[in-house]
């Protein structure tokens, strides 16, 4: 299966990218307005050149990324415990109903 590249132009911080993606031009450009967005930020808080600008709103992207990807972690973490607490659960049901079962069967014999 081959991949459809796509070109595009972008622009960040007042520079033309012209950019081949295998990803629509619209995610291309999404992706390319958001790093626009961090390094313009950049230039309005430090007076820095672009390409240390860039590179600290790379620094600023990737934080973001990782400690998105530790939360991820944390909910995979906590959805784990809650699905063997779950299981553990039903199991505990299934245990106390076949108990109670076996006391009416018992109770049952009695009567009769």
């Amino acid at each position: 299966e081959k991949c459809m590249k796509n070109r595009v132009t972008v622009t960040i911080a007042g520079q033309e990218y012209a950019l081949i993606a295998e990803e629509s031009p619209e995610y291309t450009r999404k992706v390319a307005d958001f790093v626009d967005e961090q390094v313009r930020k950049v230039l309005e808080e430090a007076r820095v050149s672009r390409t240390d600008a860039a590179v600290l709103a790379g620094l600023n992207i990737a934080d973001r990324h990782f400690k998105e990807l530790e939360a991820e972690e944390n909910l995979r973490r906590q959805l784990k415990e809650s699905l063997e607490e779950s299981a553990k659960l039903k199991m505990e049901l299934s245990e106390a109903k076949r108990e109670n079962f076996k006391l009416q069967t018992q109770l049952q014999n009695r009567k009769n």
